[in-house]
């Protein structure tokens, strides 16, 4: 599985409505609005490389607002283990 996160530029009035649609696109998992440089960030989910090109350029790209965009794949996820960190406060670490 492939794990890619789409930063976006976005029309500042039609952030909202971009977001909506974004959920509304297979392989897009999560959706957030955010401080800094991008309007949003989207995590999309894909089987392989042609499918995450289709769901960027495709439709991403294509929803009326987005300005641009900025892709990122991801390697490995270390989010486990920062899970099981938190459930294990005031525990002794092994």
């Amino acid at each position: 599985m492939i794990t890619a996160f789409v930063l976006l530029d976005v029309q500042t009035d039609q952030v909202p409505e971009v977001a909506e649609a974004l959920c509304d696109v297979e392989g897009v998992v999560e959706v957030y609005s955010v401080t800094g440089r991008y309007d949003l960030i989207c995590k999309v989910k894909v089987a392989r490389n042609e499918d995450l090109a289709d769901v960027v350029t495709g439709r991403v790209g294509k929803i009326p607002g987005v300005a641009g965009s900025e892709t990122v794949i991801a390697f490995r996820s270390y989010s486990p283990r920062v899970l099981d960190a938190g459930f294990a406060l005031g525990q002794d670490p092994v």
